[in-house]
C-alpha cells in the first residue's frame, strides 16, 4: 500500500483515495500540452505526482515530477523539451509502490521493437507473482509499481512484433488496466476485460485522444466519440485508428464507486452524467432514510449533488452548513497531534450563524475509518446544531479493494467491525443511514442489485470480489504453480 506521511490534510486521511488519471493524445502539434491541460481535468484522480512522455518521429521525451500538475507542467522550459505530435500522461495516487520519483508514470524502457512508455489506472491483482517469476528469470525491476510488471512481459515474450508482446502480456495479468502507451508506430489504449476502470476516446479535428473520463477531452476541446469497451484494444497510427478485441469475451463489471465519489460530477459514464446519477442517490436516500430536519447540509464537495438530490425528495431546504477552503495543501500541516486537530477547521469550517439551534440532515458520500464524520459531527455539534441527523450516499464500505483504490485493511473499516447502532454512537450523530445498495442500482436506472446479476463491481460495499485475488490469496511458495496452472 502507499506509504503515506502521517500529517496528511484532515477529512483526507478518511477518504477513498482517487486510483490514477490517464491521458493520451495521437495527431496534434504540441501534443505535450493538449496532455497536460488533460491532465489538470484530472487532476482529482491523483495528487501525488505527475508525468508526461512524448515522441517526436525520432526520439521519445519524457518530464515527471512530484506534486501537481501546476507548478510541473505550465513551465515553458519543460514542455518545450516535450516535442511532438503524440504523448501520454498520468496523474498518480500511489496504490502500489512507494511515493518516489522512480514510480511515477509514465513508465518507459527501451525494447528489442523500439521505445515503449506506459500509463496504467488500476492495479494488479497478481503482480507479486508475476515479479517473483520475472525476477528469478533475470529481470531487473527499476521501480516497486506493478506497471513495470507489464514492461517486462512485453520484454520477455517471445512474440514476433510488439503488438503481439503487448497482447501476449495483457493475457498474463489480472485485475483492473486502462492503459495508454506510446510507441514509434502511434499511441494505443486498451481496458481490461471487466472494465474495472474508465477510459474513454475523443477527437480533435482528425487528432484522437483516449483519457480516463470525458472532462479531460472537454478542456482540450475535443468531442467525446465513445467508450474504450471492456476488452479493447484501440490502436492509433498514421493510417487511422483500429480497433481489436483479443480477450474472451466477459460480462463486465465497472466500478460503481466511479459514480459515487471517483468521477468528477460533470464527467458522463456510461451515458449517465455522473451528477445526475449523485443527485438521483440522493433521492433514494431520502426515499429510503427521512427524518424531520431544518435544513440538508452536504460535505463538501463531495458530498454537494447527493444532499441536493436529498433536498428535492424530501422538501427539506438544502443549505451550505459547512464551508470548505480550496486553499489547503495537504503538506501545509505539520506533525504533532495538537496542530493536526488544530488544522481541521482550514479545510472545513461550520457556518455558525445559519446552523445554530437546526436540526441538520449531514449528507456524505462514505464512511471508511469513521474518523471525519467524527470530527465534522462534533464541528457542528461545536457550532450549535441541535441535531445532526448522518445520511450516507453509499452503503457500508465492508471491504478493502484490489482493482486500483487505496483503501485501509478490512479490520480498519468501521462497518467491518461495527453494527450500525455501534456505528451511530462512535460518529456520535442522532441517527445513522446508509444507502442500500439496491437503492444505489436504481439510482442507476437498473433494478435492485439481487433482481438480475450484478452490472458493476460492488466488492467493496459486498465482497463479491470478480476475479482471483492471486497476491492475497497466496503463500510465496504457491506462486509459481499458480502461474502455471494459467
Amino acid at each position: 500500500m502507499v506509504e503515506m506521511e502521517p500529517w496528511g490534510t484532515p477529512f483526507d486521511d478518511d477518504r477513498l483515495r482517487e486510483e490514477c488519471g490517464i491521458i493520451g493524445v495521437f495527431g496534434v502539434d504540441q501534443a505535450a500540452a493538449a496532455v497536460a491541460l488533460g491532465l489538470h481535468a484530472l487532476q482529482h484522480r491523483g495528487q501525488e505526482a505527475a508525468g508526461i512522455v512524448s515522441f517526436d518521429g525520432q526520439e521519445f521525451h519524457a518530464h515527471r515530477a512530484m506534486g501537481q500538475v501546476a507548478g510541473n507542467f505550465d513551465r515553458a522550459d519543460v514542455m518545450a523539451g516535450l516535442k511532438g505530435r503524440m504523448a501520454i500522461g498520468h496523474n498518480r495516487y500511489a496504490t502500489t509502490g512507494a511515493s518516489a520519483l522512480r514510480n511515477v508514470q509514465p513508465l518507459f524502457a527501451e525494447l528489442a521493437t523500439g521505445g515503449f512508455a506506459v500509463a496504467h489506472n488500476g492495479n494488479l491483482t497478481n503482480a507479486i507473482a508475476l515479479r517473483s517469476m520475472l525476477t528469478a528469470q533475470g529481470s531487473i525491476f527499476q521501480s516497486t509499481t506493478d506497471t513495470e510488471v507489464i514492461i517486462h512481459l512485453v520484454a520477455t515474450s517471445t512474440q514476433p512484433t510488439l503488438l503481439d508482446r503487448f497482447i501476449d502480456a495483457l493475457r498474463a495479468i489480472e485485475g483492473a488496466w486502462s492503459l495508454v502507451c506510446l510507441t514509434p508506430e502511434g499511441l494505443i489504449a486498451a481496458r481490461d476485460p471487466l472494465g474495472f476502470r474508465p477510459l474513454v476516446l475523443g477527437r480533435l479535428g482528425r487528432a484522437v485522444i483516449a483519457a480516463s473520463e470525458t472532462v479531460a477531452l472537454d478542456v482540450i476541446g475535443a468531442s467525446f466519440e465513445r467508450e474504450v469497451a471492456p476488452g479493447e484494444l484501440v490502436l492509433v497510427a498514421e493510417g487511422g485508428l483500429r480497433s481489436l478485441r483479443p480477450f474472451r469475451p466477459a460480462a463486465p463489471r465497472p466500478c460503481i464507486f466511479e459514480k459515487v465519489y471517483f468521477s468528477r460530477p460533470d464527467s458522463v459514464s456510461d451515458g449517465l452524467s455522473i451528477y445526475e446519477v449523485r443527485k438521483r442517490i440522493g433521492a433514494e436516500l431520502a426515499a429510503e432514510a427521512p427524518v424531520e430536519a431544518d435544513m440538508v447540509v452536504p460535505v463538501p464537495d463531495s458530498g454537494t449533488p447527493a444532499a441536493l438530490g436529498y433536498a428535492q425528495r424530501s422538501g427539506i431546504p438544502f443549505e451550505l452548513g459547512i464551508i470548505r477552503s480550496h486553499y489547503v495543501g495537504r503538506t501545509f500541516i505539520q506533525p504533532g497531534e495538537q496542530i493536526r486537530h488544530l488544522g481541521v477547521k482550514l479545510k472545513h469550517n461550520a457556518n455558525r450563524a445559519l446552523i445554530a439551534g437546526r436540526r441538520l440532515v449531514l449528507i456524505d458520500d462514505s464512511v471508511v475509518r469513521g474518523t471525519t464524520s467524527v470530527k465534522i459531527v462534533q464541528m457542528l455539534r461545536e457550532a450549535g446544531a441541535r441535531e445532526v441527523h448522518l445520511r450516507v450516499a453509499s452503503p457500508p464500505t465492508t471491504h478493502s479493494c484490489f482493482y486500483g483504490v487505496d483503501t485501509p485493511e478490512r479490520a480498519k473499516l468501521l462497518a467491518a467491525r461495527m453494527d450500525l447502532a455501534e456505528m451511530q454512537r462512535f460518529i456520535g450523530a442522532d441517527s445513522l443511514a446508509f444507502l442500500s445498495i439496491d437503492g444505489l442500482y436504481r439510482a442507476l436506472g437498473q433494478p435492485g442489485r439481487n433482481e438480475r446479476r450484478p452490472t458493476h463491481c460492488d466488492a467493496c460495499f459486498t465482497g463479491d470480489y470478480p476475479t482471483r485475488l492471486i497476491d492475497r490469496e497466496a503463500r510465496p511458495a504457491d506462486l509459481y504453480s499458480l502461474i502455471a496452472a494459467q
